[in-house]
């Protein structure tokens, strides 16, 4: 089954929102009605994440669900409401349900659930602790985590002891060390794993409407609320609430959420009755929150009553080798996403990455092996691949075989860049093919804007011409893309 193929099931009106986006994104979609148009979207096509309204004329998503269950290879069902309610939530979610979406459906949200690897079976609790190998730790269809450094060993023992109770956890770290995926796995190792896991940046939002987004707002309570909305506490209950960033919250705010905390219980915005919920409360912040309690920009009794279950994540730095286990994890993960051969990292590449000190953390090193994968094109991994300076960029190699035509005296385009070349006789001068333009222009380079569409090329090639990822590797905005690829049609260059 393809994650870049996504099957809705929805009226089509109320979706034909994202389909452009989506489309533009490089994905394959589909919308049926009812079962019967589903099951041939799946059996021909093979969808990676179905998303699914509760009901439909003549269609249940428990009928989904049903044959879901029977099937371990069925792709993950999420289901997207305009109308949801905790009840549903909970029912749907202990069906086997993936997750549970409030409409309007957000592209990024839709996107980044797509590139999630598909679940695969829990690692016995043996093999998550100790050992010589590398670390997997899975809880029930929980995040992978990889590492087998002491630093890392003391985290993930600490989040299996405190897992199973009802007490908060403070996960604290440097941006980038893993903090929301140690808080998916802490939901998947609990009692709760069945139920949501419900994630909310509080960085994100402005004050009165994270208020609203945490505790939900009843009709009329302000400008724009034209119908009840559930808040996050409600969507959780049963389940798990990551607080994300809280040390930006408000401090009016932080007061209300302490008595949550202690009361078990919200007021929605405008709302004149309290609502009791069931919640474990997760939170994550890169900052010192010691200090900032003595700063007076959060509150004490606050920060204790979060910081129940203290756990922090060591930066990249701090893990010795667990940078190369990672590293290779990530080459051999983006392989197989684009379908590349086995990336070896090289003898250079290995002491580079040692001896960087990866400021990003573990979410740095994750891109940086994503694009050292699409640059290396199968071949072994060096340090020029990963592009930390623009004036890094790999055009020529000097191991890359000779290009028919080349003089031992003239730099052969790489088998990278040559491979980019569209079809088709060459055109003269500007036009050349980069084979030709290689042999054409003498001198150690080639001419500038050469040089810049063979790029671009190979950045759509790379991509499978995703022009939204090829942006990002290659630098740019997609709008200087799609100007670039504008101007090279009218010179008259055949291009996608």
């Amino acid at each position: 089954m393809s994650t870049r193929r996504l099957l809705f099931l929805a009226p089509a009106q109320a979706i034909t929102a994202i389909f452009p986006p989506l489309r533009d994104a490089g994905y394959e979609l589909g919308i049926a009605e009812n079962l019967k148009g589903a099951s041939v979207f799946i059996r021909k096509s093979g969808p990676g994440v179905i998303f699914a309204r509760p009901t439909l004329p003549g269609f249940r998503v428990e009928d989904l669900l049903a044959v879901s269950a029977e099937d371990p290879n069925f792709p993950p069902v999420i289901v997207t409401t305009d109308k949801g309610s905790p009840e549903e939530a909970e029912r749907l979610l202990s069906l086997g349900a993936r997750d549970y979406w409030l409409e309007p459906l957000d592209v990024e949200r839709i996107m980044a659930v797509a590139r999630e690897p598909r679940k695969s079976a829990p690692v016995p609790p043996s093999s998550t602790l100790g050992g010589h190998r590398p670390q997997y730790a899975e809880g029930q269809g929980g995040p992978r985590i990889v590492g087998r450094h002491p630093a890392m060993a003391r985290v993930l023992q600490l989040a299996r002891q405190v897992a199973a109770s009802k007490a908060t956890v403070l996960i604290t770290g440097e941006s980038g060390t893993g903090k929301e995926m140690f808080a998916r796995y802490l939901h998947a190792m609990s009692k709760r794993a069945r139920g949501p896991f419900v994630a909310v940046n509080c960085a994100a939002l402005p004050e009165h409407l994270l208020e609203s987004e945490l505790f939900g707002h009843e009709k009329g309570a302000f400008t724009g609320a034209i119908a009840r909305k559930l808040g996050k506490f409600e969507l959780a209950t049963g389940g798990t609430l990551l607080l994300d960033e809280i040390s930006e919250m408000d401090m009016a705010l932080q007061a209300k959420l302490l008595r949550v905390l202690q009361e078990g219980e919200i007021d929605r915005v405008g709302g004149a009755e309290t609502v009791r919920v069931d919640v474990r409360v997760l939170a994550t912040t890169n900052r010192d929150l010691e200090d900032w309690v003595k700063q007076g920009r959060f509150r004490q009794d606050l920060y204790f009553r979060l910081n129940v279950i203290p756990l922090r994540l060591p930066s990249l730095r701090e893990r010795g080798d667990d940078v190369l286990e990672l590293a290779r994890f990530f080459v051999d993960m983006y392989a197989r996403e684009y379908r590349l051969p086995p990336a070896p990292l090289s003898d250079a590449a290995v002491s580079w990455l040692r001896q960087y000190e990866f400021p990003g953390n573990v979410r740095e090193l994750q891109n940086l092996m994503e694009r050292a994968v699409l640059l290396a094109n199968g071949r072994p991994v060096e340090p020029r691949h990963f592009l930390l300076e623009n004036d890094a960029w790999p055009l020529f190699e000097e191991d890359a075989p000779e290009v028919a035509g080349a003089s031992a005296a003239e730099p052969a385009v790489t088998a990278a860049a040559a491979s980019a070349a569209p079809a088709g006789p060459a055109t003269p001068a500007s036009g050349a093919t980069p084979e030709a333009a290689a042999g054409q222009f003498a001198g150690p380079v080639i001419p500038l804007h050469e040089m810049e569409r063979i790029m671009i090329i190979k950045g759509l090639e790379a991509t499978s011409g995703n022009r939204t990822q090829a942006a990002e590797l290659l630098g740019i905005s997609v709008r200087t893309l799609r100007n670039k690829l504008n101007e090279y049609r009218s010179l008259g260059h055949p291009v996608d």
